[in-house]
């Protein structure tokens, strides 16, 4: 079957985007906003995103997959140089490579890290996304734009083209998918009309619980904490029309003083993390939710490759 839609049409593309950046470049919020629903987990603790999110935007002539990879960064631990591998073989698999610079911040050396790296992948085309355009005026914005060209230059990356766009005021982001289109191959859509993401349920539900518990706690604790989904079965016995879902997790940091800091006083910080996390689930699983959540010590599990295995790593 040809790749062509309509007899004389353009031919329908398809293929892999993926977007590259520092952690906290804004990458998963603008996964996000492409697709139009929460897909990736976002926060404003850096190192957040573990797992390689693909989101999936559909057009009438193509099919843009997004995969979301961890911020590439100087590791510390095993788990950071894991990190490190999954975004490196994730390159040399993408059709497309979106490197996200924030207009907010001033380019630094994990961005000239990252560029050098990204030099190195030949044949890929690369554009430059400028992000958090919302939170500089237009004078800023010219000079990041600038600045970022001129890394492009200095490193010998020819940028397919520079865009700046803010994904939580929306601007630009139609745009941003306009431009990575022509640059995928010609060919099928690769996965069903409606489908939003290729992640397991079971995945992103844990990822949810995770995103939850990260939100307001201490600078140290957002690599200590890990989610694992024990048991996800609708709820036997209940009528058609008023289905439950029961989902047991755990909670997983690496020393006994963080067990407070997640459930906090009286478990009232527990409770928090459960009551938002439910709310997000039950959006995705489109159906009522019963969370069963509990808080556990793996010590120092960012270290010991067996643990890491255990935890999905």
């Amino acid at each position: 079957m040809s790749a062509r839609t309509p007899a004389t049409g353009p031919a329908h593309r398809s293929g892999f985007a993926c977007f590259v950046g520092r952690p906290n470049a804004g990458k998963s919020t603008l996964t996000n906003a492409l697709v139009g629903q929460k897909v990736a987990i976002t926060s404003n603790r850096p190192q957040t995103t573990r797992h390689t999110v693909r989101g999936i935007v559909h057009r009438p002539e193509a099919q843009l997959v997004l995969v979301d990879t961890p911020g590439l960064h100087k590791p510390r631990t095993l788990l950071g140089e894991r990190l490190n591998d999954v975004v490196r073989s994730t390159w040399a698999e993408v059709d497309v490579i979106g490197f996200c610079l924030p207009a907010d911040q001033k380019l630094g050396p994990g961005d000239t890290y990252i560029a050098r790296e990204l030099a190195e992948v030949r044949k890929t085309p690369k554009v430059a996304v400028v992000t958090k355009t919302d939170l500089v005026d237009s004078k800023a914005l010219a000079g990041q734009l600038l600045a970022v060209d001129k890394l492009g230059r200095e490193l010998g990356i020819e940028w397919a083209e520079i865009v700046p766009v803010s994904a939580v005021s929306g601007e630009q982001v139609g745009l941003l998918a306009d431009l990575l289109i022509p640059l995928l191959p010609e060919g099928p859509a690769l996965y069903p009309e409606g489908d939003l993401t290729d992640e397991p349920e079971l995945v992103m539900v844990a990822e949810l619980i995770r995103e939850a518990a990260l939100e307001g706690v201490r600078d140290e604790l957002p690599h200590s904490i890990a989610v694992v989904v024990e048991e996800m079965a609708p709820r036997e016995g209940r009528p058609a029309d008023r289905p439950l879902v029961d989902i047991h997790a755990n909670l997983y940091i690496e020393r006994p003083s963080q067990k407070g800091i997640i459930i906090g006083p009286k478990g009232a910080r527990l409770k928090e993390v459960g009551m938002k996390s439910r709310h997000h689930i039950e959006a995705l699983l489109g159906t009522p939710v019963f969370l069963d959540l509990h808080v556990k010590v793996a010590k120092d599990w960012q270290r010991d490759p067996k643990q890491l295995r255990r935890l999905g790593f």
